[in-house]
């Protein structure tokens, strides 16, 4: 099985390489998904603190690679080619490493950029402040995101045009279904 992976940081992105996977039919799996599930089944409402709390405790109660862990139980076993979106460490990857081979693209776009872009998707759990914003961001850095993205086997900037970013999503995915192939 192929695993390709995509990070970046909150509002990167990386829904438009999402989206070009979609386009090209590999199953999508969202880590996220994880997360807001468990603070529902908790009873608690989708917000910025919830989401990062349970985030937190999940990953110190049941181990650093849970997320990874618990979204893979949903997979497909029979897939050759999945997306999971929101790889957020190292232990995420090794994680997938031992069920698959694993690529990872990256989705970077700057600060400013990105919190716009929160502010006007408005999903439950994304930050409405800037200081909200920055917090989402350490808690982020502090999973070992960072680390991830620096390591990526393959770099998208998604600084303006969508479109160009949808297109070089689609090149990067079809270059990879098509070693996949062979």
């Amino acid at each position: 099985m192929i695993i390709i992976c995509i990070t970046g940081m909150p509002g990167s992105g990386k829904s438009i390489v999402v989206e070009a996977a979609r386009s090209l039919n590999l199953p999508v799996y969202t880590m996220g998904d994880v997360i807001r599930e468990e603070v529902l089944r908790q009873g608690s409402q989708l917000t910025p603190d919830n989401m990062n709390r349970v985030a937190r405790e999940l990953r110190e109660k049941y181990g650093s690679d849970i997320v990874a862990r618990r979204i893979f139980e949903k997979i497909d076993k029979n897939t050759r080619i999945v997306v999971i979106d929101g790889l957020r460490s190292l232990d995420e990857k090794k994680y997938f490493e031992t069920q698959g081979k694993v690529i990872v693209i990256a989705v970077h776009a700057s600060p400013k950029t990105r919190f716009s872009r929160l502010v006007k998707r408005g999903r439950p759990g994304d930050p409405s402040t800037w200081e909200q914003f920055v917090e989402r961001d350490f808690n982020e850095l502090r999973f070992g995101i960072g680390d991830v993205i620096a390591l990526a086997d393959y770099m998208v900037i998604n600084e303006g045009d969508k479109e160009q970013t949808y297109n070089t999503a689609i090149h990067i995915l079809s270059t990879i279904m098509g070693v996949a192939e062979k």
